[in-house]
């Protein structure tokens, strides 16, 4: 073992280590980043090893801070969150969510399906997980409760269909994955769609078929209403306000009219006009949405400069050839290497949020994957559908991480607003089964590639 695999294994450990201790990411990054980049240039020095880091090399992550801050693609960020956050505070969810219910009160398991079909909606909305889960936890859940769900059942149909918002477009995941592999957001976008609506027909079917088995987990409203054409048009009703904000976003994208950036615009210029036209905009609520985007945003732009710290030094020691050469050496095949992959990813959701993976591990993986000659069918105009595809299944694996301990970012938020009698370990109990429907429809894409590229293929034929 040479001393650059020495240092990658070694930078990754202290990492990993100081994880677990409680510090926050972004200084935990940045000092490791710091503390190896002087062991790097140590090691050039008085061992002879090239791993290139000098106080010029250093300064090369001044170039990289400021073509993040200057980069148009994630203009689209804060745009989405301040979407999410002004129709979190429109009140267009609760209408949604009383109209829909009424329509699924004489299944066992409605109240479970309309979260469901709401936390579609959410993140096709917004595309941020903490406004969805907390949103569909505060509505729902005394409810759910109130009526007599099992307390796992309700909590972990909250928990899955909350964090459906990072893979179903617009998802900020999205648009830093095809950032970071400089790939198109509008393929990624059209490519994550029909993957995104299948995990959710898959929640809907498990909740229909374990509901109607064990009736007793999810029993019928008392004051439940026969189906009728009135139910179904103010269901309607209530759901076409938030399907016209998707389709505008999503289809001036999928149209080619607009970029991601772009529609991120109209999008949080549509969340307004819904909060004016639902009598729940002012000037206080516009303030306070501005100021949680900047909150978040703060958030997200310390890890992303911080992350990106981590994988230049990480770079510097050779860490791409490390982990690359690892992975095609070894000897199952493509997809043999590619289930692989998908594993590391899946373990590394269980302790890194998906910020610190896409940064700093898709990059080395696309390179991989890329060596790998994958066959996956472009239709002759989508460009580089091998690594659109490989980028949705890695979404699709990363949703995973939100729910899953120890740091399962969906489970602590919904945590925090669920009533004292839910414990944690109805939480943990509860999202099994999603977790289990996510990695089958994870194996649903890799069987069939072109659930991801038909998408694209189609919109750009319609040119």
């Amino acid at each position: 073992m040479d001393i650059n695999t020495i240092l990658v294994l070694s930078m990754f450990v202290v990492f990993l280590s100081l994880l677990l201790t409680g510090y926050p990411i972004a200084f935990v990054l940045t000092g490791v980043a710091m503390l190896f980049s002087v062991i790097g240039y140590l090691s050039d020095l008085y061992l002879g090893t090239m791993t290139g880091i000098n106080f010029m090399s250093i300064g090369m992550l001044v170039n990289r801070m400021y073509a993040i801050m200057t980069n148009w693609t994630l203009v689209a960020i804060p745009m989405f969150v301040f979407m999410g956050i002004m129709l979190e505070k429109s009140g267009m969810a609760e209408k949604m969510m009383t109209s829909v219910e009424k329509l699924f009160g004489n299944v066992h398991g409605g109240l479970a399906i309309t979260v469901t079909i709401i936390g579609i909606l959410l993140a096709a909305s917004t595309g941020i997980i903490g406004a969805s889960v907390v949103l569909l936890g505060l509505m729902t859940i005394p409810t759910m409760l109130k009526q007599g769900y099992d307390k796992s059942l309700a909590v972990g149909t909250v928990c899955a269909s909350g964090t459906l918002g990072i893979l179903i477009p617009p998802s900020i995941m999205l648009v830093v994955m095809a950032d970071q592999l400089a790939i198109s957001v509008g393929d990624l976008f059209m490519g994550a769609f029909i993957p995104g609506t299948i995990l959710g027909v898959l929640y809907i079917l498990y909740l229909l078929i374990y509901c109607q088995l064990k009736p007793e987990v999810a029993p019928l409203p008392l004051n439940r209403q026969p189906l009728s054409f009135s139910l179904v048009f103010e269901a309607f009703k209530s759901i076409l306000p938030s399907m016209g904000l998707i389709v505008l976003v999503l289809g001036s994208i999928f149209a080619g009219i607009c970029t991601a950036t772009e529609a991120s615009g109209l999008g949080a210029l549509g969340a307004l006009i819904l909060a004016w036209k639902n009598h729940k905009l002012s000037f206080s609520i516009f303030k306070n949405a501005v100021l949680e985007t900047f909150g978040v945003m703060g958030y997200v732009f310390a890890i992303f400069l911080c992350a990106n710290s981590f994988a230049l030094v990480l770079r510097m020691l050779g860490g791409d050839e490390v982990i690359g050469g690892f992975l095609l050496g070894l000897p199952f095949g493509p997809y043999g290497i590619l289930a692989v992959v998908m594993f590391l990813v899946f373990i590394l959701g269980f302790f890194l949020d998906w910020m610190e993976i896409t940064f700093i591990i898709l990059p080395i993986l696309g390179n991989v994957v890329a060596n790998l000659s994958f066959t996956v069918n472009g239709y002759g105009v989508v460009d580089q559908p091998a690594l659109i595809w490989f980028t949705v299944l890695v979404a699709i694996c990363l949703q995973t991480s939100f729910l899953t301990p120890p740091v399962g970012f969906a489970i602590f938020y919904l945590k925090g607003v669920c009533p004292e009698s839910v414990k944690l370990r109805d939480i943990y109990k509860g999202v099994i089964p999603f977790i289990l429907l996510q990695l089958t429809g994870l194996a649903i894409v890799v069987i069939w590639p072109s659930l991801v590229t038909w998408l694209p293929a189609m919109a750009y034929a319609a040119k």
